[in-house]
Protein backbone atom coordinates (compact mmCIF):
# COMPACT_ATOMS: atom_id res chain seq x y z
CA UNK A 1 0.00 0.00 0.00
CA UNK A 2 1.30 3.44 -1.21
CA UNK A 3 1.87 6.34 1.40
CA UNK A 4 -0.68 9.02 2.43
CA UNK A 5 -1.76 11.22 -0.64
CA UNK A 6 -3.66 13.92 -1.62
CA UNK A 7 -5.73 14.89 -3.82
CA UNK A 8 -6.63 18.14 -5.28
CA UNK A 9 -10.16 18.28 -7.56
CA UNK A 10 -10.48 20.98 -10.45
CA UNK A 11 -14.19 20.94 -10.91
CA UNK A 12 -17.28 21.36 -8.90
CA UNK A 13 -20.30 19.38 -10.53
CA UNK A 14 -21.60 16.04 -9.75
CA UNK A 15 -18.90 13.96 -10.92
CA UNK A 16 -16.39 15.99 -9.06
CA UNK A 17 -18.69 15.04 -5.60
CA UNK A 18 -18.43 11.83 -6.17
CA UNK A 19 -14.89 11.52 -6.29
CA UNK A 20 -15.12 14.19 -2.57
CA UNK A 21 -17.31 11.50 -1.33
CA UNK A 22 -15.66 8.43 -2.50
CA UNK A 23 -11.75 9.74 -1.28
CA UNK A 24 -13.69 10.28 2.28
CA UNK A 25 -14.09 6.31 2.60
CA UNK A 26 -11.01 5.42 1.04
CA UNK A 27 -7.43 4.82 3.28
CA UNK A 28 -4.33 6.59 2.76
CA UNK A 29 -5.91 9.50 0.34
CA UNK A 30 -7.44 12.42 1.54
CA UNK A 31 -8.87 15.33 -0.41
CA UNK A 32 -6.71 18.45 0.35
CA UNK A 33 -8.84 20.84 -2.24
CA UNK A 34 -11.28 22.04 -4.57
CA UNK A 35 -10.62 24.51 -7.48
CA UNK A 36 -13.24 26.26 -9.44
CA UNK A 37 -13.73 29.24 -11.66
CA UNK A 38 -16.28 30.35 -9.10
CA UNK A 39 -14.35 31.08 -5.95
CA UNK A 40 -17.99 30.76 -4.17
CA UNK A 41 -18.45 27.28 -5.85
CA UNK A 42 -15.60 25.93 -4.72
CA UNK A 43 -16.15 27.11 -1.23
CA UNK A 44 -19.51 25.75 -0.82
CA UNK A 45 -18.00 22.57 -2.61
CA UNK A 46 -15.68 22.49 0.27
CA UNK A 47 -17.83 22.51 2.67
CA UNK A 48 -20.13 20.49 1.63
CA UNK A 49 -17.71 18.18 1.33
CA UNK A 50 -15.51 18.61 4.22
CA UNK A 51 -12.30 19.70 2.02
CA UNK A 52 -9.80 21.45 3.79
CA UNK A 53 -9.00 24.08 1.13
CA UNK A 54 -11.26 25.76 -1.61
CA UNK A 55 -8.87 27.52 -4.32
CA UNK A 56 -9.79 31.26 -5.97
CA UNK A 57 -8.89 30.07 -9.24
CA UNK A 58 -6.85 26.81 -11.00
CA UNK A 59 -3.87 28.62 -10.71
CA UNK A 60 -4.29 28.97 -7.04
CA UNK A 61 -4.25 24.58 -6.76
CA UNK A 62 -1.28 25.09 -9.39
CA UNK A 63 0.78 26.61 -6.24
CA UNK A 64 0.15 23.97 -3.73
CA UNK A 65 3.19 21.74 -3.34
CA UNK A 66 0.76 19.47 -1.23
CA UNK A 67 -1.07 17.79 -3.72
CA UNK A 68 0.08 14.56 -5.01
CA UNK A 69 -3.02 13.90 -7.51
CA UNK A 70 -5.33 16.66 -9.37
CA UNK A 71 -8.45 15.00 -10.80
CA UNK A 72 -10.01 16.79 -13.84
CA UNK A 73 -13.81 16.84 -14.00
CA UNK A 74 -14.59 19.36 -16.08
CA UNK A 75 -16.22 19.85 -19.81
CA UNK A 76 -14.38 18.15 -22.51
CA UNK A 77 -13.62 21.57 -23.90
CA UNK A 78 -11.44 22.37 -21.13
CA UNK A 79 -9.37 19.08 -20.40
CA UNK A 80 -6.69 19.85 -22.94
CA UNK A 81 -6.25 23.58 -21.52
CA UNK A 82 -6.85 22.12 -17.59
CA UNK A 83 -4.29 18.91 -17.83
CA UNK A 84 -2.02 21.62 -19.49
CA UNK A 85 -1.88 24.20 -16.62
CA UNK A 86 -1.63 20.73 -14.36
CA UNK A 87 1.55 19.49 -16.35
CA UNK A 88 3.34 22.53 -16.98
CA UNK A 89 3.06 22.95 -13.01
CA UNK A 90 4.59 19.28 -12.52
CA UNK A 91 0.74 18.14 -11.01
CA UNK A 92 0.26 14.43 -11.84
CA UNK A 93 -3.39 13.87 -13.44
CA UNK A 94 -6.41 11.82 -13.55
CA UNK A 95 -8.69 13.53 -16.17
CA UNK A 96 -12.32 12.54 -16.53
CA UNK A 97 -13.24 10.44 -19.87
CA UNK A 98 -13.27 11.53 -22.78
CA UNK A 99 -9.36 12.20 -22.45
CA UNK A 100 -9.50 15.25 -24.68
CA UNK A 101 -11.67 16.84 -27.35
CA UNK A 102 -9.94 14.57 -30.29
CA UNK A 103 -6.75 13.19 -30.81
CA UNK A 104 -4.55 15.99 -31.62
CA UNK A 105 -5.07 17.48 -28.13
CA UNK A 106 -4.19 13.88 -26.80
CA UNK A 107 -1.43 13.94 -28.37
CA UNK A 108 -0.10 16.67 -27.44
CA UNK A 109 -0.54 16.54 -23.85
CA UNK A 110 1.18 13.21 -23.64
CA UNK A 111 3.84 14.48 -25.20
CA UNK A 112 4.10 17.28 -22.34
CA UNK A 113 3.64 14.83 -19.93
CA UNK A 114 6.50 12.85 -21.31
CA UNK A 115 8.88 16.31 -21.73
CA UNK A 116 7.96 16.88 -18.08
CA UNK A 117 8.43 13.49 -16.47
CA UNK A 118 4.61 13.93 -15.09
CA UNK A 119 1.78 11.20 -14.52
CA UNK A 120 -1.05 11.43 -16.16
CA UNK A 121 -4.27 8.71 -17.10
CA UNK A 122 -7.60 9.10 -18.27
CA UNK A 123 -10.22 8.45 -15.79
CA UNK A 124 -11.81 5.44 -17.77
CA UNK A 125 -13.13 3.96 -15.00
CA UNK A 126 -14.17 0.44 -15.80
CA UNK A 127 -11.15 -0.15 -17.10
CA UNK A 128 -9.86 -0.11 -13.38
CA UNK A 129 -12.25 -2.27 -12.00
CA UNK A 130 -11.88 -5.69 -10.46
CA UNK A 131 -14.93 -7.32 -12.04
CA UNK A 132 -12.94 -6.66 -15.78
CA UNK A 133 -10.10 -9.07 -15.14
CA UNK A 134 -13.29 -11.42 -13.82
CA UNK A 135 -15.13 -11.01 -17.49
CA UNK A 136 -12.21 -11.26 -18.99
CA UNK A 137 -10.37 -14.68 -17.46
CA UNK A 138 -14.72 -15.99 -18.06
CA UNK A 139 -13.83 -14.94 -21.73
CA UNK A 140 -10.41 -16.53 -22.05
CA UNK A 141 -11.43 -19.69 -20.77
CA UNK A 142 -13.08 -20.84 -23.78
CA UNK A 143 -16.31 -21.67 -21.96
CA UNK A 144 -17.99 -20.39 -25.04
CA UNK A 145 -15.80 -21.16 -27.65
CA UNK A 146 -13.83 -18.63 -29.74
CA UNK A 147 -15.60 -15.63 -30.11
CA UNK A 148 -16.73 -14.51 -33.19
CA UNK A 149 -18.99 -11.23 -32.70
CA UNK A 150 -19.67 -8.42 -29.83
CA UNK A 151 -22.87 -6.47 -28.85
CA UNK A 152 -22.99 -3.48 -26.34
CA UNK A 153 -24.99 -0.24 -25.62
CA UNK A 154 -25.39 2.45 -23.90
CA UNK A 155 -28.62 4.95 -23.24
CA UNK A 156 -29.95 7.32 -21.22
CA UNK A 157 -32.31 10.49 -21.35
CA UNK A 158 -30.19 12.89 -21.16
CA UNK A 159 -30.10 15.11 -23.77
CA UNK A 160 -31.88 17.84 -21.48
CA UNK A 161 -28.24 18.65 -20.22
CA UNK A 162 -26.90 21.40 -21.83
CA UNK A 163 -22.99 20.00 -21.87
CA UNK A 164 -24.37 17.47 -24.32
CA UNK A 165 -25.93 19.18 -26.86
CA UNK A 166 -23.59 22.45 -26.83
CA UNK A 167 -20.77 21.91 -29.96
CA UNK A 168 -18.51 24.77 -27.53
CA UNK A 169 -18.20 22.18 -24.89
CA UNK A 170 -17.65 19.17 -27.04
CA UNK A 171 -20.86 17.96 -26.46
CA UNK A 172 -22.81 14.99 -28.11
CA UNK A 173 -23.42 11.38 -27.29
CA UNK A 174 -20.09 10.06 -28.53
CA UNK A 175 -17.54 11.25 -26.05
CA UNK A 176 -19.53 10.33 -23.21
CA UNK A 177 -21.60 7.68 -23.74
CA UNK A 178 -19.88 5.68 -26.98
CA UNK A 179 -16.66 5.87 -25.23
CA UNK A 180 -18.01 3.53 -22.80
CA UNK A 181 -18.84 1.07 -25.92
CA UNK A 182 -15.63 1.83 -27.46
CA UNK A 183 -13.94 0.47 -24.77
CA UNK A 184 -15.52 -2.13 -24.18
CA UNK A 185 -14.92 -3.58 -27.37
CA UNK A 186 -11.27 -2.85 -27.02
CA UNK A 187 -10.97 -4.61 -23.59
CA UNK A 188 -13.09 -7.45 -25.04
CA UNK A 189 -11.18 -8.06 -28.95
CA UNK A 190 -8.47 -5.69 -28.46
CA UNK A 191 -7.31 -3.50 -31.54
CA UNK A 192 -6.80 -5.30 -34.63
CA UNK A 193 -9.68 -3.17 -36.38
CA UNK A 194 -9.90 -3.41 -39.91
CA UNK A 195 -12.91 -1.43 -40.56
CA UNK A 196 -15.23 1.07 -38.83
CA UNK A 197 -18.46 1.54 -40.37
CA UNK A 198 -21.38 3.98 -38.68
CA UNK A 199 -24.42 5.97 -38.83
CA UNK A 200 -25.78 8.68 -36.67
CA UNK A 201 -28.87 10.98 -35.69
CA UNK A 202 -27.31 14.33 -35.54
CA UNK A 203 -29.15 16.85 -33.02
CA UNK A 204 -30.48 20.48 -34.02
CA UNK A 205 -27.24 22.38 -32.89
CA UNK A 206 -25.31 19.72 -34.99
CA UNK A 207 -23.70 17.00 -32.50
CA UNK A 208 -24.37 13.00 -32.29
CA UNK A 209 -27.54 12.36 -30.49
CA UNK A 210 -27.40 8.33 -31.48
CA UNK A 211 -25.56 6.24 -33.09
CA UNK A 212 -24.39 2.37 -34.33
CA UNK A 213 -20.73 1.93 -34.84
CA UNK A 214 -19.69 -1.51 -36.30
CA UNK A 215 -15.83 -2.38 -35.94
CA UNK A 216 -14.61 -5.51 -38.24
CA UNK A 217 -11.53 -6.77 -37.05
CA UNK A 218 -9.04 -8.54 -39.36
CA UNK A 219 -9.50 -12.19 -38.10
CA UNK A 220 -13.42 -11.79 -39.00
CA UNK A 221 -14.64 -10.77 -35.29
CA UNK A 222 -17.39 -8.03 -35.01
CA UNK A 223 -18.48 -5.59 -33.09
CA UNK A 224 -21.67 -3.65 -33.16
CA UNK A 225 -22.07 -0.78 -30.87
CA UNK A 226 -25.29 1.45 -30.10
CA UNK A 227 -25.48 4.61 -28.03
CA UNK A 228 -28.05 7.89 -28.05
CA UNK A 229 -28.72 10.07 -24.85
CA UNK A 230 -32.39 10.20 -26.32
CA UNK A 231 -33.36 7.11 -24.69
CA UNK A 232 -32.82 4.56 -21.87
CA UNK A 233 -31.08 0.75 -22.95
CA UNK A 234 -30.69 -2.03 -20.87
CA UNK A 235 -26.87 -1.19 -20.70
CA UNK A 236 -25.64 -4.95 -21.86
CA UNK A 237 -22.54 -6.37 -23.27
CA UNK A 238 -22.83 -9.41 -25.08
CA UNK A 239 -20.23 -11.65 -26.61
CA UNK A 240 -21.33 -14.53 -28.67
CA UNK A 241 -19.64 -17.73 -29.02
CA UNK A 242 -20.12 -21.14 -30.53
CA UNK A 243 -20.69 -22.67 -27.76
CA UNK A 244 -22.75 -19.98 -26.08
CA UNK A 245 -22.82 -16.52 -25.13
CA UNK A 246 -21.35 -14.02 -22.23
CA UNK A 247 -24.07 -11.14 -21.34
CA UNK A 248 -22.67 -8.35 -19.43
CA UNK A 249 -24.83 -6.63 -16.90
CA UNK A 250 -23.96 -2.36 -17.63
CA UNK A 251 -20.97 -1.86 -19.47
CA UNK A 252 -20.78 1.63 -17.39
CA UNK A 253 -20.36 -0.25 -14.33
CA UNK A 254 -20.26 -4.02 -14.68
CA UNK A 255 -22.88 -5.38 -12.13
CA UNK A 256 -22.89 -8.93 -13.04
CA UNK A 257 -21.50 -11.51 -15.57
CA UNK A 258 -23.55 -14.53 -16.87
CA UNK A 259 -22.78 -17.75 -19.33
CA UNK A 260 -25.11 -19.14 -21.17
CA UNK A 261 -24.88 -22.35 -23.40
CA UNK A 262 -26.08 -23.92 -26.47
CA UNK A 263 -29.60 -24.41 -25.00
CA UNK A 264 -29.52 -20.81 -23.58
CA UNK A 265 -29.08 -21.79 -20.22
CA UNK A 266 -27.53 -19.83 -17.55
CA UNK A 267 -24.39 -22.25 -16.67
CA UNK A 268 -22.45 -19.80 -14.66
CA UNK A 269 -22.62 -16.31 -12.71
CA UNK A 270 -20.63 -13.61 -10.87
CA UNK A 271 -21.88 -10.08 -9.39
CA UNK A 272 -19.76 -7.89 -8.94
CA UNK A 273 -17.76 -7.23 -5.67
CA UNK A 274 -19.43 -4.48 -3.52
CA UNK A 275 -17.81 -0.83 -3.99
CA UNK A 276 -17.42 2.11 -2.72
CA UNK A 277 -18.69 4.24 -5.59
CA UNK A 278 -16.36 2.23 -8.11
CA UNK A 279 -13.88 5.56 -8.50
CA UNK A 280 -11.80 4.55 -5.84
CA UNK A 281 -10.14 1.63 -8.09
CA UNK A 282 -8.81 4.76 -10.33
CA UNK A 283 -7.63 6.36 -7.17
CA UNK A 284 -5.66 2.97 -6.13
CA UNK A 285 -4.16 2.49 -9.55
CA UNK A 286 -2.95 6.43 -9.42
CA UNK A 287 -1.60 6.27 -6.47
CA UNK A 288 0.04 2.98 -6.50
CA UNK A 289 1.77 4.38 -10.00
CA UNK A 290 2.94 7.43 -8.76
CA UNK A 291 4.35 5.86 -5.73
CA UNK A 292 6.36 3.61 -8.31
CA UNK A 293 7.20 6.88 -10.28
CA UNK A 294 5.49 5.23 -13.05
CA UNK A 295 3.54 7.70 -15.64
CA UNK A 296 0.57 6.41 -16.84
CA UNK A 297 -1.64 3.07 -15.69
CA UNK A 298 -1.34 -0.32 -16.57
CA UNK A 299 -4.95 -0.29 -17.01
CA UNK A 300 -5.86 2.66 -19.24
CA UNK A 301 -2.39 2.66 -21.02
CA UNK A 302 -1.80 6.15 -22.98
CA UNK A 303 -2.08 4.45 -26.03
CA UNK A 304 -4.53 2.69 -25.86
CA UNK A 305 -6.28 6.27 -24.60
CA UNK A 306 -4.50 8.09 -28.14
CA UNK A 307 -6.43 4.93 -29.89
CA UNK A 308 -9.90 4.99 -28.65
CA UNK A 309 -9.16 9.44 -29.32
CA UNK A 310 -8.13 8.88 -33.05
CA UNK A 311 -10.98 6.43 -33.17
CA UNK A 312 -13.79 8.80 -32.34
CA UNK A 313 -12.04 11.34 -34.19
CA UNK A 314 -12.35 9.03 -36.99
CA UNK A 315 -16.32 8.83 -36.09
CA UNK A 316 -16.84 12.47 -36.20
CA UNK A 317 -15.56 12.83 -39.43
CA UNK A 318 -17.67 10.55 -41.02
CA UNK A 319 -20.45 12.22 -39.42
CA UNK A 320 -19.34 16.08 -40.14
CA UNK A 321 -19.48 16.73 -36.54
CA UNK A 322 -16.87 19.35 -35.72
CA UNK A 323 -16.69 21.67 -32.45
CA UNK A 324 -16.38 25.53 -32.69
CA UNK A 325 -12.84 25.22 -31.28
CA UNK A 326 -11.37 22.65 -33.99
CA UNK A 327 -12.11 25.33 -36.64
CA UNK A 328 -9.42 27.48 -37.46
CA UNK A 329 -11.67 30.42 -38.42
CA UNK A 330 -13.02 30.74 -34.69
CA UNK A 331 -11.37 32.07 -32.10
CA UNK A 332 -11.09 28.78 -29.42
CA UNK A 333 -12.11 30.53 -26.36
CA UNK A 334 -14.85 32.27 -27.87
CA UNK A 335 -18.21 32.12 -25.16
CA UNK A 336 -16.39 28.75 -23.83
CA UNK A 337 -15.89 30.06 -20.39
CA UNK A 338 -19.13 31.45 -20.32
CA UNK A 339 -20.56 28.60 -21.15
CA UNK A 340 -18.23 26.22 -18.87
CA UNK A 341 -19.30 28.37 -15.52
CA UNK A 342 -22.90 28.05 -16.63
CA UNK A 343 -22.93 24.25 -16.91
CA UNK A 344 -19.79 23.68 -13.75
CA UNK A 345 -22.33 22.48 -11.26
CA UNK A 346 -24.61 20.44 -13.31
CA UNK A 347 -21.68 18.85 -15.56
CA UNK A 348 -23.06 14.84 -16.75
CA UNK A 349 -21.35 12.43 -14.05
CA UNK A 350 -21.62 9.23 -14.24
CA UNK A 351 -23.50 8.64 -11.34
CA UNK A 352 -26.18 10.50 -13.77
CA UNK A 353 -26.05 7.50 -15.87
CA UNK A 354 -25.27 4.34 -14.36
CA UNK A 355 -27.47 3.57 -12.04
Amino acid sequence: MFKQKRIGIMGTGKMAGVMADTVKKMKNVKCHGVASRSEERAQKFAGEFGIKVAYTSYEEMMLDDKIDLVYIATPHSEHYDNMKLCIENGKNVLCEKAFTANAKQAEEILALAAEKGVFVTEAMWVRYMPMLTTIKGILNSGIIGEPVMLTANLGYLVSGKRRLTEPALGGGALLDLGVYTLNFAAMMFGREIERMESSCVLTDTGVDASESITLMYRDGRMAVLNCTMNGLSDRRGVIYGPKGYIAIENINNFASVTVYDANYKAVRSVKAPKQITGYEYEVYSCMEAIEKGEKECWEMPHAETLRIMKQMDELRAQWGVVFPFEREDVDPKENVEVLTGEVEDTILDDTDIQA
